[in-house]
């Protein structure tokens, strides 16, 4: 790697501005266009239930599973015998020790082909590995998911070339670990105002700019960076990926940032100045960026609910302890109906998401269908429901349950650290696309259909001609489509019989209600279509709805198929049925509400109150605060330029 050029300019690069229109196209042209393989939950939200995509539950071959439970026994070993999660929490730091453990174990590279030295797990095992690990420490988990689900390794593993895989995934299975850099100080999840550029200078290109929230930035050895390539001649320019390594002139480590969880997170804010890339560590062509990342997200969104399901494990441990041991009114308060229906939530959630996870992710292995929908509802799903898990967790536990797990040992009592869960928990859902992103990502790609065929109906840029050609395809589209949401399988009381084995609750009245609900779900995003039409991406709030619902939906299926297959192999088969027909009980009321709120809302007043407050109609209301916030800008200045501030880099060799 050549030494950098002080003379090399890039500072007469503009910061891009955008419109929302331009940042909408930015978006959609980083989607994947195509849908080559079926996806059960595509078809769901079209009002068509495929149980035959789910069900059977599909299986892992047993030299996986061999491999995948010989490396969780001796992870489990580790993590009770070397990890000490109340430690790291006092500390706010892994010990170097700890990771360099991971290593030895070859933690860091579970999804790594065992010919560059990586372990081959699947996505099943590597996400329980996730979730066991996280279970000693959330901050463990997020050192490892950052590294494997969206650092180096697996855009390498889908898009990068036979020599960058040669030189970098060797490294990254054993020795080096990596961070993924797309987040600045004024860009969260509007790429198209990326301000990072990578200026293509001989056989280099150089990188100048500022990124924030650097999961695993402040140790990494290796950084995928995302910057604009600006268009010229040759160059067909764009958000582009990269390798760098971390150590390359130019490049500062200015901030070790500090959250209210995950105290060990390595997250940092991370300076480039004129850093020199070699074209070849380049990731894909120019301008592709970002579909590698939305690509790379299609699996590795799977971590963070599989850590969800590890800590809704742990919640309902305590729960069982705590509430058998804590008497109140004459008998342990688990008998208590209050209490009672909190440790239900808990411990039918937990089923529901771990089946939703191990759906998915063997889903995922098999490689038969198209989980991107699936991966993004588990993501959505398990980050809402665990941090309702762990807030219910925290109630129960009352006041102990707000007291940090170091006072509960001074005074003499088990060290619970409830508190702690629950600020880890938070991030959940904010990382990898907060619950607000999510909802508008997976309803974009529920409506794909329909904008496949009417698109052009409701595009204001699109002529007469279009729109009438466009009009003809829906119509033929919506005469094939529409009478078959009217009537199916969930109207024949016989359907899905096999769900109501002799012996066992009834799971079939479920599936069948699962198949009516999705053809209503369907029906009603028809209808908001025809009303709203182009302003339709506008109503944020019944999208979010229409995709809770979908939720909902695939997280009852993959309840109900986890089950049957549980019965099937003689593991606890009764009791998963009746966790599986409890939680479809509970969700089937939240489903009920979310459509109700679909035109029965306050989102029409909310915008006219978010207005007047905007406006400063109702600053009254704010007289007589005290704010304790401190002085400076909302968003830091991130102008490119050297770094004024001493590198707070901390490689662990």
């Amino acid at each position: 790697m050549s030494a950098p050029s002080d003379s090399f300019d890039t500072a007469q690069v503009p910061e891009p501005k955008v419109s929302e229109r331009e940042a909408r196209q930015v978006a959609e042209a980083a989607r994947e266009q195509g849908w080559r393989k079926p996806s059960f939950a595509k078809e769901l939200f079209l009002g068509r239930f495929r149980l035959d995509l789910i069900h059977p539950h599909p299986a892992p071959p047993a030299e996986d599973v061999r491999r995948g439970e010989a490396f969780l026994a001796t992870l489990r070993e580790f993590c009770e015998t070397r990890i000490d999660g109340a430690q790291i929490e006092r500390e706010a730091r892994i010990p170097d020790e700890v990771v360099d453990g991971l290593k030895e174990l070859g933690a860091f590279g579970m999804k790594i082909d065992r010919k560059y030295g990586g372990l081959g797990l699947t996505q099943v095992y590597y996400n329980k590995a996730l979730a066991l690990v996280g279970m000693a420490n959330a901050s463990i988990g997020a050192l490892l998911s950052a590294h494997q689900s969206i650092g180096v390794p697996q855009p390498l593993k889908m898009f990068g070339t036979q020599e960058q895989k040669d030189a970098f995934l060797p490294r990254l299975a054993r020795t080096d670990i990596s961070a993924f850099l797309l987040t600045e100080p004024d860009v969260g999840s509007d790429p198209a105002r990326l301000a990072t550029t990578a200026v293509r200078d001989g056989d280099d290109y150089v990188l100048d700019g500022v990124k924030l929230w650097t999961t695993n930035g402040v140790v990494a050895d290796l950084l995928v960076v995302m910057a604009r390539v600006p268009k010229s001649e040759g160059h067909k320019g764009g958000i582009t990926a990269f390798v760098v390594e971390a150590d390359s002139p130019g490049i500062t480590v200015e901030n070790r940032n500090t959250f209210m969880g995950l105290r060990g997170l390595e997250n940092g804010v991370t300076r480039f100045h004129q850093v020199r890339v070699p074209a070849a560590n380049r990731i894909g062509p120019e301008g592709a960026g970002l579909k590698i990342a939305l690509t790379t997200l299609n699996t590795g969104r799977l971590s963070l609910p599989a850590m969800c399901v590890g800590a809704g494990k742990w919640c309902l441990k305590i729960a069982r302890e705590w509430t058998a041991a804590r008497e109140q009114w004459g008998k342990p308060v688990a008998h208590h109906e209050a209490v009672g229906e909190k440790i239900s939530f808990i411990a039918a959630t937990t089923f529901a998401l771990e089946a939703v996870v191990d759906l998915a992710s063997q889903m995922a292995d098999e490689d038969r269908n198209d989980i991107r929908i699936e991966a993004a509802l588990a993501k959505l799903y398990g980050s809402e429901m665990g941090w309702l898990m762990a807030d219910e967790l925290v109630q129960i536990r009352g006041g102990r349950g707000f007291e940090t797990a170091d006072s509960l040992a001074a005074r003499g009592e088990r060290a619970v650290p409830a508190e702690q869960v629950l600020r880890d928990m938070r991030i959940n859902r904010i990382f990898e696309g907060s619950t607000e992103i999510m909802h508008l990502l997976i309803a974009r790609e529920a409506v794909d259909a329909h904008l496949a065929v009417a698109g052009d109906i409701i595009d204001p840029d699109k002529t007469l001609s279009d729109k009438a050609k466009a009009g003809a395809q829906a119509g033929a589209f919506y005469a094939r489509w529409l009478p078959k949401l009217v009537a199916g399988a969930g109207q024949l009381p016989n359907s899905y019989a096999e769900f109501h084995p002799k012996g066992h609750l009834d799971l079939s009245a479920h599936l069948r209600y699962v198949e009516r609900t999705s053809r209503k779900l369907a029906r009603s995003t028809f209808y908001a279509m025809s009303r709203w039409q182009g302003r339709m991406e506008t109503k944020q709030g019944f999208l979010g709805r229409i995709v809770d619902i979908g939720a909902e939906l695939f997280a009852m299926s993959a309840a109900c198929v986890r089950a049957e297959m549980l019965r099937t192999q003689g593991e606890h088969g009764r009791e998963a049925y009746q966790l599986a027909d409890v939680f479809c009980r509970q969700s089937r009321i939240r489903v009920e509400e979310l459509f109700t709120r679909l035109w029965s809302n306050t989102d029409d007043v909310d915008r006219k109150v978010v207005n007047g407050v905007l406006a400063g109609t109702y600053t009254w209301l704010e007289e007589g605060v005290i704010d304790p916030s401190g002085d400076g800008p909302w968003i830091a200045d991130a102008t490119p330029g050297p770094s004024e501030r001493d590198n707070v880099r901390r490689p662990i060799r």
